[in-house]
């Protein structure tokens, strides 16, 4: 059984004082200026104790101190700049797909696979929108990240954009469950999603993204020299491996159904393995009933990971489990209300 690994330090309050808090609130450089101060250590500190007071209030983020969740996308922001736009890892990781805000649905998918460190994971994208909990998954993950950089990876969805964001959910969010700092919260968060890497390698043989493949990308360097920031507003290739999709009965690149990027063939995902000396895609950005769906003869793999999505789709929600030899097979779950009182048990066994 995976024990679960959930930080025992006491939740750390903001540490600023009043004229410091009222300088955090004036610009963004201003507040760099003041967390650069902070050492690593105190850093970590933070991050153990803002993990602590989230896991222990059932998911309700009330609670956090809005120059804590500005310190949380500062340093997020600052790990990912630093590990650059095509993350590279070794297995054994579980891949992630879309969670959307259904925060208890992402406590189910840590209590059965692990809770960080004690496995590696890789997200796909789509914290936010459409669920009822985007701050707090959003929160959890970003937590995890900067705790735990080299165990724990996001890529960027679609929905880290700020004009997808801004209409499907999550800034009315934001604006309705914070009661002081909202734009300055929203702006910093999505300011960071500008930075979030846009897709990961496995073993140098598993290609990960939200989205999809592109015409534009020739070479792993490609992946390499994506931009940053990028806003997520144009039609290359950080577009498509934001939004395409893969197509049955259809060659080659074609305008994608939903009016941005592309949708793509099966011939496409095997030159794509071809020119990439890779074996497998895996992508999410899609509902599929089971949690995961083949594509291109088993060499792409759509992943997704909120069950039961928006309350509307009886699916299932999966996660893709890579060995450290590259093997794949899957984790699926079904629908289920949290139990938050089993939740509250593993947060105080943690803590004696």
């Amino acid at each position: 059984m995976k024990k679960n690994n959930r930080p025992r330090l006491p939740a750390a309050g903001p540490s600023e004082n009043l004229s410091e808090m009222d300088e955090m609130m004036l610009d963004r450089a201003t507040r760099s200026k003041i967390l650069e101060k902070h050492s690593d250590a105190q850093n970590m500190k933070f991050v153990e104790g803002f993990l602590l007071k989230l896991l222990s209030c059932k998911g309700v983020s009330k609670h956090i101190h809005t120059l804590e969740i500005l310190r949380l996308a500062f340093l997020a922001k600052k790990v990912f700049t630093q590990q650059g736009r095509l993350i590279e890892v070794e297995g054994p990781i579980r891949i992630c797909g879309d969670i959307h805000g259904q925060y208890s649905d992402l406590i189910r998918l840590f209590d059965k696979g692990g809770f960080p460190p004690d496995s590696n994971y890789i997200f796909l994208g789509d914290y936010v929108d459409r669920g009822r909990n985007s701050l707090e998954v959003l929160f959890l993950c970003l937590a995890y990240k900067v705790r735990y950089p080299n165990n724990f990876f996001m890529l960027r969805g679609n929905h880290e954009c700020a004009h997808i964001n801004a209409s499907y959910g999550f800034k009315d969010e934001v604006f309705s469950r914070r009661t002081t700092g909202c734009e300055t919260i929203y702006d910093d968060l999505t300011d960071m999603m500008d930075m979030m890497p846009l897709s990961g390698l496995i073993g140098r043989k598993i290609l990960c993204m939200h989205g999809g493949i592109s015409p534009h990308l020739k070479s792993l360097s490609d992946l390499r020299n994506c931009r940053a920031p990028f806003t997520g507003s144009n039609d290359e290739l950080e577009m498509d491996l934001l939004w395409a999709d893969p197509m049955c009965n259809q060659e080659g690149f074609l305008p994608n159904l939903r009016g941005a990027s592309v949708s793509f063939g099966e011939d496409m995902v095997h030159k794509a393995c071809r020119q990439l000396g890779i074996d497998l895609i895996v992508r999410a950005h899609q509902v599929v009933q089971d949690g995961y769906e083949f594509f291109a003869g088993r060499r792409c793999i759509t992943i997704f990971s909120a069950p039961n999505y928006c309350g509307q789709f009886d699916n299932s929600s999966a996660v893709c489990v890579v060995s450290e030899g590259l093997e794949v097979s899957f984790e699926v779950l079904k629908p289920e209300t949290m139990n938050f009182e089993k939740m509250e048990a593993s947060v105080a066994s943690m803590e004696t």
